[in-house]
C-alpha cells in the first residue's frame, strides 16, 4: 500500500485524480460517474490551502475508499462527502439523484463537522481535548446506524494527513494529534490495519519529528542488512515448509520491517534505544486452511527456539475487533524475528477489517462491532465521555475467561469488577467477590491475560462508589456512577421527607403526600444539601398546611417551633429540636468534606456517611433526621484546573475573582504552551464552603472550570 499511497500523495490535478479513480474501478457504474460529475460541478472554483482544485480531495478520498472496498455506493458517498457542507447542493438534491443509501452516508458524514483549519485549538490545550472528544462523539453517533460512514471518514482523514505539508507546522501538529488519539484507534477497532498503521506513522512524523527522524535514519542506514536478514529467514522458513510437504503454490511468505510508530512505542515501553529493539523484523506466513496454521507453528517451534512469553493464539481466541492470527517470536541466527501465521481469509480481515465485507463479497463480516454500540454514554459531559471512551479505545487488551470457557477482552489493568460488568451490568452491580484461577479474590484484583474468573454475586445490588477510579472499562465506570447517582438521589429524597417529618412532628408518609400535592416531589432531593431551598420548602409547607389543613397557630400549639441554626463541634444544624451533642455510629467514619446525614435520637445527632449501608436502612425506615452540614470552623481544600484565555492580566483577574469567592490560594501551577501564554492553570485553594457541588457551580459561573477535586474527601470521585 506504500507505493499506492505515495501515488495518491503525488496526485495534484483533476485529470490525474480521475485517472487514479478509474484504475481502482475499471468498470464504474453510471451512478458513480454521475457522482463524480456532480461533485466537480459543486466544487467548481473552490481551492485548497495548497492551491490545487478542491475537487481533487474528494476524488482521492474516493480512490482510497475504492482501494479498501468494492462497494461503489461508498465511493459515491466519498465523492459527495463535502458537497452538502461546502456547496449550494443539499441532501434533497443528493437523494433525488442517488437514492436513500448514498444520501444516508453523506448525511452521516456531514454531521461529523470537520474541525476547520482556522478553528483549530492550540496543541496541549484542554479545549483541544474537548474538541477532539466532540469530533469523536459525532463520528460514533453518525456511524452507529451505518459503519460505512466511519470507514469513509477514515479514508478522508488519511488523505488529509497525506497532504498536511501544505499547512503551517502548528496546524500540522494539531491535526496529527487528533488523528493519533481519535482516528487511528477507531481504525484499529474496525480492524483496518492498512489505515491504522499509516495514520499512526503519518501522525508520528508530525508530532515527534526528531524521534521519527532517528528511527528513519537507523532503518535507512541499515536497510540493506535488515533486508538481507529478512530474506535469509524467509528462505529458511520456505525450505522448511516445502521439505515437510507444503505445496509451494499453497502458501505465501511476506517479510517487513515493523512500522515506525510501533517501533517508537516499543522503545518507550521498554526504555531502550532502537539498537536495543530486538524484533524489528517480522514475517507473515499465509496459508489456505486454519489447520495448516498450526502445522506451520509446529514446524517453526521445532526448528527455531520460541520466546514462549510472546506467543499468542488469536485464532483460538480472536481479538475483539475480529483479528485472527497466531503470533510467535523466534530466535534465529540473524537475531529475533516475529512470525505471524494466518489464512488468506484471516489476512483479508486483518488488512481490511470491517471493509473486508465489501472488498471481498465472500469474506463475510467477522468484525465485532458491539464495542461501538457500547459507547452510548451520550448523556455524559464531553470530558466524561472522552474519559470513558479512552479506556475503551486507547489501551492494550487482555483476554480473560469465564469457568465455562467464554472469553472477554478487557483493557490491560482491568480488575475483577470490570470483568463482572463485562458479563452483564446486573452481575457487576450485584457482585460481592471473585474467584480468580479458583482462588478467592477481591473485586479489585488486577487481572492478567488468561485468568479464569468466576464472579460471586448477591441477589441485591452492592454500592462500590469509592472504586470508580480503580476500574478501567467505561461499562464498569458508568455502571458504578449511575448506580451511585441513583442511590444518592434516592437517599436525599427520603432524607428530605424524614427531616421535614421530624420538624413538623408528622409521619414521613404524610409529609410525602403533601410534598407531592404541592408539586415539589421532583426537586425535593435538593433539600438535605441546600439550606436556602430547605428554608423555602419549610415556608411553603407551613403555608400549605395553614391554608389547607390547620391554621399556623394550631401548628405552634402542636409543638412546632421555628427552626434555628445550631453549631456543635464541626457541624452546623438547622432544626427546632433540642440538641445536646453529636455522636458517630461504629459503622462508618466520615471525614471532613464527605457527604453526611444526621439522625435524631435522645436529643443527640447521630452522624453517618451518606452512603453508609446501615444509614440507608434507617433512612428507608423513616427514622427522625436533621438538616446537617460541615461547619466553617475548618477550611476545606480543593484542587481546581481552570482554562485561561491568552489575554494580558488574565491571571490577576483570576486571583481577584477567587478572592471575591472568599478562597485562599495555596499554590498555583501554570500549564505553559510557550513563553508568552498559559493555556490552563492548576490551583490549590482553601474555602469555608464545604459543599463541593455548590462551590463548583459558583466557580463555573466565572471561569471555564475543567476539573475540581476535594482534597479532604476520603471518598474522592
Amino acid at each position: 500500500m506504500d507505493a499506492f499511497l505515495e501515488k495518491v500523495k503525488e496526485t495534484h490535478t483533476i485529470e490525474e485524480a480521475t485517472a487514479l479513480l478509474w484504475e481502482q474501478i475499471p468498470s464504474p457504474l453510471p451512478s458513480t460517474k454521475k457522482a463524480l460529475d456532480l461533485a466537480m460541478t459543486a466544487h467548481d472554483g473552490q481551492m485548497r490551502k495548497s492551491g490545487e482544485p478542491y475537487i481533487v480531495h474528494p476524488i482521492l478520498v474516493a480512490v482510497i475508499t475504492a482501494s479498501i472496498s468494492n462497494d461503489e455506493t461508498m465511493v459515491q458517498a466519498a465523492l459527495l462527502h463535502d458537497v452538502v457542507e461546502d456547496t449550494d447542493f443539499d441532501l434533497e438534491d443528493i437523494e433525488r439523484e442517488f437514492g436513500e443509501d448514498v444520501t444516508h452516508m453523506v448525511a452521516g458524514l456531514t454531521k461529523i463537522v470537520e474541525i476547520r483549519d482556522e478553528e483549530l485549538i492550540p496543541s496541549g490545550s484542554n479545549d483541544r481535548l474537548i474538541s477532539s472528544a466532540l469530533t469523536f462523539r459525532k463520528m460514533l453517533l453518525a456511524s452507529i446506524k451505518d459503519i460505512r460512514v466511519l470507514v469513509i471518514k477514515l479514508c478522508d482523514r488519511l488523505h488529509n494527513m497525506l497532504t498536511l505539508n501544505a499547512l503551517r507546522p502548528d496546524k500540522q501538529k494539531r491535526i496529527a494529534e487528533e488523528t493519533l488519539v481519535v482516528y487511528a484507534p477507531i481504525a484499529h477497532r474496525l480492524g483496518i490495519s492498512r489505515l491504522k498503521n499509516h495514520l499512526e506513522d503519518l501522525s508520528f512524523y508530525y508530532i515527534y519529528p526528531e524521534d521519527y527522524a532517528k528511527i528513519d535514519s537507523y532503518i535507512q542506514e541499515n536497510a540493506q542488512n535488515l533486508q538481507f536478514k529478512l530474506n535469509a529467514f524467509i528462505q529458511k522458513v520456505k525450505t522448511m515448509m516445502e521439505s515437510n510437504g507444503f505445496d509451494p503454490e499453497g502458501f505465501e511468505i511476506i517479510g517487513r520491517v515493523k512500522h515506525y510508530y510501533s517501533i517508537y512505542l516499543k522503545m518507550h515501553r521498554k526504555g531502550v534505544s532502537i539498537e536495543e529493539v530486538l524484533d524489528l523484523l517480522a514475517i507473515r506466513v499465509i496459508v489456505n486452511e486454519p489447520l495448516e496454521c498450526y502445522n506451520v507453528l509446529g514446524l517453526m517451534h521445532l526448528n527455531f527456539t520460541p520466546l514462549i512469553s510472546r506467543f499468542k493464539d488469536y485464532i483460538a481466541v480472536p481479538k475483539e475487533n475480529g483479528y485472527r492470527t497466531i503470533h510467535t517470536t523466534l530466535f534465529n541466527e540473524e537475531g529475533i524475528v516475529e512470525a505471524q501465521i494466518r489464512t488468506v481469509e484471516m489476512h483479508r480481515l486483518a488488512e481490511y477489517g470491517v471493509a473486508a465485507h465489501w472488498k471481498y463479497k465472500d469474506g463475510g463480516n467477522s468484525v465485532n462491532l458491539q464495542w461501538l454500540e457500547s459507547l452510548s454514554y451520550q448523556n455524559e459531559s464531553i470530558e466524561e465521555f472522552y474519559e470513558l471512551a479512552k479506556s475503551d479505545l486507547f489501551s492494550e487488551d487482555i483476554t480473560v475467561f469465564s469457568p465455562k470457557g467464554d472469553y472477554y477482552t478487557l483493557p490491560k489493568g482491568s480488575v475483577a469488577l470490570d470483568f463482572a460488568y463485562a458479563i452483564h451490568s446486573e452481575v457487576g452491580a450485584n457482585a460481592t467477590g471473585a474467584l480468580v484461577n479458583k482462588h478467592k479474590a477481591s473485586l479489585l484484583t488486577v487481572l492478567k491475560n488468561g485468568d479464569i474468573v468466576r464472579i460471586i454475586k448477591d441477589e441485591r445490588p452492592h454500592l462500590h462508589c469509592s472504586w470508580i477510579d480503580a476500574v478501567k472499562t467505561s461499562k464498569a465506570k458508568e455502571g458504578i456512577r449511575s448506580q451511585c447517582r441513583a442511590r444518592l438521589r434516592e437517599t436525599d429524597t427520603f432524607t428530605a421527607y424524614n427531616i421535614l417529618a421530624a420538624l413538623f412532628n408528622q409521619s414521613p408518609d404524610a409529609i410525602r403526600k403533601r410534598i407531592e400535592d404541592m408539586g415539589l416531589d421532583e426537586s425535593i432531593h435538593k433539600l438535605p444539601t441546600q439550606l436556602d431551598f430547605f428554608k423555602e420548602v419549610i415556608h411553603k409547607l407551613a403555608t400549605y398546611m395553614g391554608t389547607k389543613e390547620v391554621r399556623f397557630w394550631e401548628l405552634l400549639k402542636r409543638g412546632y417551633k421555628k427552626p434555628q441554626p445550631k453549631e456543635i463541634e464541626h457541624f452546623r444544624f438547622f432544626t427546632n429540636k433540642p440538641l445536646d451533642g453529636v455522636e458517630f455510629d461504629y459503622c462508618c467514619h466520615p471525614k471532613v468534606g464527605d457527604q453526611i446525614v444526621a439522625f435524631y435520637k435522645d436529643s443527640k445527632a447521630i452522624i453517618h456517611h451518606k452512603l453508609c449501608k446501615k444509614a440507608y436502612v434507617k433512612i428507608l425506615n423513616g427514622e427522625p433526621m436533621l438538616f446537617v452540614s460541615w461547619s466553617t470552623t475548618k477550611l476545606s481544600r480543593y484542587r481546581l484546573i481552570i482554562s485561561l484565555q491568552n489575554q494580558k492580566g488574565v491571571l490577576a483577574d483570576l486571583l481577584a475573582k477567587l478572592t471575591e469567592l472568599d478562597m485562599n490560594v495555596i499554590s498555583i501551577e501554570l500549564g505553559i504552551r510557550n513563553s508568552e501564554s498559559a493555556e490552563y492553570c492548576q490551583i490549590e485553594v482553601e474555602s469555608s464552603e464545604s459543599r463541593k457541588q455548590l462551590l463548583e457551580e459558583k466557580i463555573a459561573q466565572k471561569f471555564k472550570l475543567i476539573e475540581m477535586i476535594s482534597l479532604d474527601d476520603a471518598y474522592n470521585k
